[in-house]
């Protein structure tokens, strides 16, 4: 079994705002369900951790790992979209200065790069490696953000990457899957 889990909230000061790969802390809403999910994980029982090394991740992810005595791995590959020069910006500000051209994740997923950064599909590609690198005979839970998740979730419904907004998760939610190997079409 393979629980894909989402950070809880980040700080208010980011709620707005552009953050994918900037290591954002949760808000003070987010410490407190932070504890919950934590309680919910222990529960579940997983064999191992994996983490994004965010700290939005890493603080669940250790927690739990601490408490069950298990292993915790780092991937960075389980980050969310580099976002370019766009991180940090506030959503409202990217669309004053470039349009509808944020669009251009879904409309164009092969090759826009807001700010610069990365492709979705790019994203999808690095989240599916990922994904596909988990050991089959463990129980295993990833603590990660939405686009990775998404990308999995679309993935295993032969979604096309102009709906991956769909399959993005709330905060703090817990996916459960069965293990199973996806292909990534390159």
């Amino acid at each position: 079994m393979i629980w894909l889990v989402r950070h809880p909230p980040v700080a208010l000061h980011w709620q707005k705002r552009c953050y994918g790969i900037s290591d954002v802390g949760l808000s003070r809403e987010g410490a407190s369900l932070a504890k919950t999910l934590v309680s919910r994980l222990i529960q579940l029982a997983p064999d191992r951790i994996v983490h994004s090394d965010m700290r939005r991740t890493r603080l669940v992810g250790e927690q739990v790992a601490d408490i069950l005595s298990v292993e915790a791995l780092v991937d960075d590959r389980w980050q969310e979209r580099n976002f370019g020069h766009w991180e940090g910006r506030s959503w409202n500000a990217i669309y004053r200065e470039t349009g509808d051209a944020m669009d251009g994740m879904l409309d164009d997923p092969e090759k826009f790069r807001p700010g610069g950064g990365e492709t979705t599909a790019e994203m999808v590609a690095r989240s599916l490696a990922a994904w596909n690198d988990l050991p089959e005979d463990q129980n295993i839970a990833v603590i990660t953000h939405g686009g990775p998740i998404a990308a999995i979730l679309a993935k295993r419904n032969d979604a096309p990457l102009e709906a991956l907004a769909n399959y993005i998760p709330k905060p703090n939610s817990i996916c459960e899957i069965q293990s199973m190997k996806l292909e990534q079409n390159d």
